[in-house]
């Protein structure tokens, strides 16, 4: 069985600009098909993945669980953290969480349920000793204290987390030849490099490259709820695109943006089993959103969460993972 052990520490290289979709899991599925189409492209799954991995130091196992997670048979979760930590932006090392993305995967009826949780949520960070927006905790702790907040927030573990470099997700799409979206109305947003305007948009069915994807993830003309579907949205647009993949002459561009623009605490065992996992059982994703209300504190706007809302996603997220019976073996 494949179990989460204490490993060594891998030095961090510098991190560039970054926001989270979920290009993990077409990833995954990339990394299986390359078992098929021969050596090299398995190598260079492989070697991107382990320059990926990097452990979060003193958390071999959530608080929430009593037991480590085995994979091949345990339901789990894995958040998805992106930080915006671009120049531009002048946060640094003190960079906030731009989007967060909860996924929970049930192995007996071979579903996921992701959530999308709104950065302007209004949460206590015990690191902060007060309550502010949820995308604060990065600025204060890090990928654990992100996970700590998201674990007492939703009472159930995190049991991997996932931090996508912004420039994998335009990288990746770019190398899978962009992904069709349906874009629901006509927009104007700035580009990767903060410029305003640069990216136009207009209604209909159309195929994005990832600077065009980038825009669509991040526009936000109407609420943070709007904008976690439209996230959703291309990730399943990403995950659909690597399942028809026909080419495979782009994977090595596609491994290279992965493994140095992605931090996971994933293993490579643990990675080859998800996308043996996804591909043959045909996992089915359910999307949700945390409902919630426009909330001002001194005249900055926050997310107020519905607390019976909140209360019905913990139950739900909870039950997919059976946390009140016995993990399967």
């Amino acid at each position: 069985m494949l179990k989460r052990r204490h490993r060594r520490s891998i030095d961090k290289k510098k991190r560039k600009k970054q926001i989270a979709l979920l290009i993990l899991l077409p990833i995954l599925v990339l990394g299986l098909a390359t078992a098929a189409w021969g050596t090299h492209y398995y190598n260079q799954f492989k070697k991107s993945m382990v320059n990926s991995y990097e452990e979060i130091e003193g958390r071999d196992l959530s608080s929430k669980r009593e037991e480590v997670v085995e994979i091949e048979n345990d339901h789990f979760s894995m958040l998805v953290i992106g930080v915006d930590d671009s120049e531009e932006r002048g946060f640094g090392e003190q960079s906030r969480s731009d989007v967060l993305i909860m996924a929970t995967v049930n192995q007996n009826d071979h579903s996921a349920k992701m959530l999308s949780i709104p950065r302007d949520s209004y949460v206590y960070i015990p690191e902060a000793g007060h309550k502010t927006r949820i995308n604060h905790a990065h600025a204060y702790g890090g990928p654990k204290a992100t996970i700590d907040v998201v674990e007492s927030l939703l009472n159930i573990p995190v049991d991997y987390y996932v931090r996508v470099n912004f420039t994998a997700f335009l990288e990746v799409i770019d190398a899978l030849g962009g992904i069709e979206v349906d874009v629901p109305f006509a927009f104007s947003e700035q580009n990767s490099q903060d410029r305003a305007g640069a990216i136009r948009l207009q209604p209909g069915l159309q195929t994005l490259n990832g600077e065009e994807a980038l825009a669509f993830a991040r526009t936000r003309p109407d609420n943070d709820i709007e904008r976690g579907k439209r996230q959703q949205e291309v990730i399943k647009a990403i995950i659909q695109k690597t399942m028809s993949l026909k080419s495979i002459s782009k994977l090595d561009d596609v491994f290279k943006a992965v493994g140095s623009n992605m931090k996971t605490d994933l293993a490579f065992d643990e990675i080859k089993y998800l996308g043996e996992f996804g591909i043959k059982k045909r996992i089915s994703i359910d999307s949700l959103t945390l409902a919630g209300s426009d909330y001002y504190v001194n005249r900055a706007y926050y997310y107020q969460l519905d607390e019976k809302a909140l209360d019905d996603i913990k139950i739900e997220l909870q039950n997919h993972l059976e946390m009140n019976q016995q993990q399967t073996n």
